[in-house]
């Protein structure tokens, strides 16, 4: 990736909360807890989870900047779902625990030195990775979190509309 494709995923990667709280505002509150039959995830649950993925985001980052060359650990999202009880927790937390480690982050790679960018990480899913791996991945995750929970709507509203004929 070069520098100026660099700096527009940076400045993407950085406007994922306000585009996550536009996002969410979409969707009646009533029907995040809602599990349809194509997706296995609730609206509420992957709010949650776009916060937890953050929360291993944001370490990872600074492995790759203040140690790299280590590893990093995945995880089994469907497990964390289940394990930590996601339709339990509160949404409006998650999503202020997201704003504050996406821009902490944000702030911390906008300047970065050119090198820092060809640091790797080996992680045990996805193997040698590089921290421009790293913000391809995280740059997506929220716009394909939320058009995942588009599907997840429209299949809802299809369904009321099928149980009013």
């Amino acid at each position: 990736m070069n520098h100026l494709e660099r700096k527009k995923k940076i400045e993407s990667y950085g406007q994922a909360y306000a585009a996550l709280a536009r996002a969410i505002k979409k969707f009646p509150r009533k029907m995040w807890k809602w599990r349809g039959q194509n997706d296995p995830w609730t609206i509420h649950e992957i709010i949650v989870h776009i916060t937890d993925s953050e929360a291993n985001s944001f370490v990872r980052c600074r492995r790759f900047i203040a140690e790299p060359g280590k590893d990093v650990l995945g995880y089994d999202e469907m497990q964390w779902a289940r394990g930590l009880n996601y339709l339990e927790q509160k949404p409006e937390e998650a999503i202020q625990l997201f704003k504050w480690l996406r821009g902490n982050t944000y702030k911390l790679i906008k300047n970065l030195p050119e090198e820092i960018w060809a640091h790797t990480v080996n992680h045990s899913e996805n193997g040698l990775m590089t921290m421009d791996d790293w913000l391809d991945v995280y740059d997506h995750h929220v716009p394909e979190h939320v058009a995942q929970m588009e599907r997840i709507y429209e299949e809802w509203k299809r369904t009321k509309e099928n149980k009013r004929k």
